[in-house]
């Protein structure tokens, strides 16, 4: 395949992943497109949620990061809006393939799939696979099927603020780093079957916090404040005299709340989900708790422990389990304890 020619394009819109972790794994092949047209005006778009993770530090690099509305209109005329001649679509959907061509954008690159070959002008090469390929190698090989060198580096992303200031400032304490900070993030958008039992998550908190010194951090969106309240009701029964040292932060956090705070953390503990992969990308160890979905495609990228269990029925990808959840019920809070307990050890040999 002859490489596209960089010195053509002055302005180029890439429409990126719908999901925040997906929008994580998908920053290395950014980082090529970036490098690639470094001469070229570079607009990332996507929905909000997932692009206020481009107004922090990554090596996607945009000029401008652009909101697009749910309304698809809206977001055909914010697109039409950019005028560039070049458009990059992460996604598989037939719908961004065709919001490109309505917006005027007469070169749309992309994976020929969901139908739309007859809109893309140029479809990524696919490479042949003989077993489970993780998000990030295909984002890569997007970018790299469409003429375009990648590498194999990690996500990185960095808090665009100080980071440590920041996290001080939402916990009502006066830095962070002198913390045994660990962030947990006891959600998951995809479904309940991903998620940890909130009673044992706390079980491990109020261990942490009387056994290690450890501050624990909750954070997540509004749809886990339920699994915060049962967090607190539990210590609350069992382990009052740790409250203290656990901050609620459910339901009140940003996306650049949560950089900062997974920045300034010594661990952070996650179910497979999106805030396991900005966790990761800042640098952070990763205590990864994996269910119903198959961690050789969408395992954090970088230091950590990927804990599973055995059951004969996973990775099933199902969002609610059908019989016991053994796979996740099989994770117990002996094997997450220890396994922060050695990355907190190991922070402070190096501090």
């Amino acid at each position: 395949m002859i490489p596209p020619d960089h010195t053509r394009v002055s302005r180029l819109v890439v429409r990126v992943p719908n999901w925040l972790g997906d929008a994580v794994m998908a920053l290395p092949a950014l980082a090529a497109l970036r490098r690639h047209f470094a001469d070229a005006r570079l607009t990332i778009a996507g929905p909000r949620s997932v692009a206020a993770l481009f107004h922090e530090q990554t090596e996607a690099r945009p000029d401008h990061v652009l909101e697009l509305p749910p309304d698809r209109r809206e977001a055909v005329a914010m697109l039409r809006g950019e005028q560039a001649e070049l458009g990059v679509l992460f996604p598989n959907s037939f719908a961004g393939a065709w919001q490109l061509r309505r917006a005027g954008i007469a070169q749309r690159w992309g994976y020929n799939t969901s139908g739309r070959g007859w809109l893309l002008t140029r479809a990524a090469v696919r490479v042949p696979s003989t077993g489970p390929v993780h998000q990030a190698d295909y984002y890569r090989n997007l970018v790299r099927g469409l003429g375009i060198p990648c590498g194999d580096e990690a996500p990185s992303v960095l808090p665009a603020s100080d980071g440590v200031s920041l996290a001080a400032t939402r916990l009502g304490i006066t830095s962070p780093a002198d913390l045994r900070l660990v962030l947990f993030a006891p959600g998951a958008a995809y479904g309940q079957a991903k998620q940890w039992s909130p009673t044992r998550v706390a079980g491990v908190m109020a261990r942490l916090a009387a056994e290690r010194d450890a501050t624990c951090v909750l954070v997540g969106a509004a749809h886990d404040r339920r699994a915060g309240r049962e967090i607190e009701e539990w210590l609350r029964a069992h382990a009052v005299a740790t409250l203290p040292r656990v901050h609620n932060l459910i339901g009140r956090t940003s996306l650049r709340d949560l950089v900062a705070l997974a920045a300034a953390s010594r661990v952070c503990v996650t179910n497979d989900s999106g805030a396991m992969h900005v966790a990761a990308a800042t640098g952070r160890p990763v205590v990864a708790l994996f269910g119903p979905t198959d961690e050789r495609v969408t395992r954090p990228i970088g230091r950590g422990d990927v804990l599973t269990a055995d059951a004969f029925c996973r990775p099933c990808h199902l969002r609610d389990c059908p019989i016991d959840h053994r796979c996740m019920k099989r994770i117990t809070v002996d094997t997450v304890f220890a396994a922060v307990s050695r990355h907190l050890a190991f922070a402070g040999s190096r501090t």
